[in-house]
């Protein structure tokens, strides 16, 4: 099977021939088995197009983290002082309520609405990856990353959110790298 829902639909039309088969020839065991494994195939094919529903929403949103902030604890930072060092452990994602976050090694910011520390978060290491110092006075939300990965368990398209958020500053770092590298002189 190509698909899993396929399979299911296949699992469900075979459950009734085998009861059709059960009744007609009086094999009983064969009809009660296929008696339990019906409802049980058909609230599996319910769930996996409630699951595929779910992604497909996940999968067209943007990019707005204002759904997370209920989850969140708030905290103020005065400007100059670094909220994470780069190597430090990932334990916290944060979010910009007000103010201007910088990260010095790639000169660039986040602000209001914005969130920034997932990379640390879902990398092998667990480790920060740059430096995060306020700008100005910040006031910012958190939230751990045990709670964090609960929301995600349970629901999956917050996962799929996390992913795309990852892939895109990952590669808008690289092109930023990129450029800066290309701009750069070679020593001759």
């Amino acid at each position: 099977m190509s698909t899993m829902l396929s399979l299911r639909a296949v699992a469900i039309f075979s459950n009734l021939a085998f009861i059709s088969y059960g009744l007609g020839d009086g094999i009983y065991p064969v009809l009660i088995l296929h008696i339990i494994l019906l409802p049980l195939n058909v609230v599996l094919l319910f769930q996996m197009v409630r699951l595929l529903r779910k992604a497909k929403r996940a999968a067209a949103t943007d990019l707005s983290p204002n759904w997370l902030q209920p989850f969140m604890q708030p905290k103020h930072v005065k400007a100059g002082e670094t909220i994470f060092r780069k190597g430090d452990d990932a334990d916290l994602l944060y979010m910009v309520v007000s103010g201007e976050v910088r990260f010095p090694e790639i000169d660039r910011g986040v602000s209001a609405g914005e969130l920034f520390g997932e990379i640390g978060l879902f990398s092998l290491e667990r480790r920060r990856t740059q430096t995060a110092q306020a700008a100005t006075d910040v006031d910012l939300l958190w939230i751990s990353d045990g709670a964090l990965r609960k929301l995600c368990e349970r629901n999956p398209g917050l996962s799929l959110y996390f992913l795309r958020l990852t892939a895109t500053r990952m590669t808008e770092n690289a092109a930023r790298t990129i450029g800066v590298g290309a701009m750069t002189p070679s020593p001759a």
